[in-house]
């Protein structure tokens, strides 16, 4: 019985606050709530605004060193086997080429910000 009280009320309970959330803001729309706000930029504007490369190419790096971490994390628990050699070098290799990557991409000018 307590199961069937706690699996009505874990359904009932999103539900009534869904609806509350669809219908509490329609009840005074005002012109501030109904017209679109982008961080200052002009809504009634071109869609289309330029976008710097240098932005793009620091967010990709970032990426990459997120993925990094991302695939490094687990490797605490890959040494704890019987041959952690192996995780090792993956690891390592993993690094050397990320490495190799930062150092092309420092060659080339892509972490200039300032042309």
């Amino acid at each position: 019985m307590n199961l069937l009280i706690v699996m009505i009320i874990s359904t009932a309970l999103p539900i009534i606050l869904m609806l509350l959330g669809f219908w509490l803001p329609n009840l005074n729309p005002d012109n501030e709530k109904v017209s679109p706000y982008e961080c200052g930029f002009d809504p009634l504007g071109s869609a289309r605004l330029p976008f710097s490369l240098k932005f793009f190419l620091v967010a990709i790096l970032f990426l990459l060193f997120d993925l990094e971490i991302a695939i490094l994390l687990p490797l605490p628990w890959a040494l704890q086997y019987d041959t952690p050699t192996t995780a090792f070098l993956i690891a390592l290799l993993i690094l050397i080429l990320l490495t190799l990557g930062l150092i092309y991409e420092w060659l080339q000018g892509g972490l200039e910000w300032a042309e």
